[in-house]
């Protein structure tokens, strides 16, 4: 048995966090002296803390390292793939801020300019078709997309349905938060008459951005500023729809997004 002060030096981890784990159930001590409350850990909760410090390590939240903790394995092991490629996403990610900051500070460098955009926009009127999807709606961060897919993409194969090519993102709430917002992700399928939705026809103002979804801001800027210019208003919520990516085995300078904003006349 371990007191809690040699548990939290072995672990690596404060009594104070052991105490919170103790507080929300995470990781209770295996004894609790009724006179003295003194905590006591044995060696089994030693595997178990060092599994929740990997968990951490691997971008879990504590809520959801809970039930992983008494999980069986092929859900242990399909929850770490998921989360692998979302580690993969952030990483990729990385990269790509690394290379706009480094292209930035060139430009900056070299004409004293702050800030210029890289992309020169055409804006297009356009009527879209509509859509069956399939689509997982929640509060997320950016972060979450490559998790959230994976889980879309599987409910999808579970159905029996048919990917039919389209992948996207719907922003729902007025202001953007990049680590919680109300975001609906969702992916066509051929069987229209078995789709969760139909996105419904609509009259947007389009772009495509070429590049980095890190600079996607540039294309919301030009396609706001043409809505206010030609006497448009919003109607709706903006949604991206990703051409091509990372999955075509393109560098991240050629991937391609197209940007929509629904209108109406003012």
């Amino acid at each position: 048995m371990y007191q809690i002060g040699e548990f939290s030096k072995i672990c690596q981890v404060s009594v104070k966090t052991l105490r919170y784990y103790d507080k929300i159930g995470i990781l209770r001590p295996s004894k609790t002296d009724p006179f003295t409350g003194y905590r006591y850990y044995d060696r089994e909760q030693l595997e178990k803390m060092l599994l929740i410090q990997k968990l951490k390590r691997y971008g879990f939240s504590l809520e959801e390292i809970q039930p992983l903790l008494s999980c069986d394995n092929d859900t242990l092991c399909r929850e770490l793939r998921r989360q692998g490629e979302a580690l993969k996403w952030r990483q990729m990610e990385l990269g790509m801020i690394l290379q706009e900051l480094t292209l930035h500070l060139r430009n900056l460098e070299r004409t004293d300019k702050i800030m210029e955009f890289s992309n020169e926009y055409e804006i297009k009127l356009t009527e879209t078709r509509p859509i069956a999807v399939f689509a997982l709606r929640k509060r997320m961060g950016v972060e979450d997309y490559g998790k959230n897919f994976g889980v879309l993409y599987e409910r999808v194969a579970k159905e029996g349905m048919t990917p039919g090519g389209v992948v996207g993102a719907m922003y729902h709430d007025e202001e953007f938060n990049r680590d919680s917002s109300d975001i609906e992700l969702f992916v066509s399928v051929k069987e229209e008459d078995r789709a969760e939705k139909i996105m419904a026809s609509r009259l947007c103002a389009m772009t495509v951005h070429k590049g980095a979804y890190s600079t996607l801001n540039e294309a919301y800027a030009a396609l706001v500023s043409w809505i206010e210019e030609n006497g448009y208003k919003w109607n709706g919520a903006p949604f991206d729809i990703y051409t091509t990516g990372v999955w075509n085995n393109l560098k991240p300078e050629d991937w391609e997004t197209e940007v929509y904003f629904p209108i109406k006349k003012k």
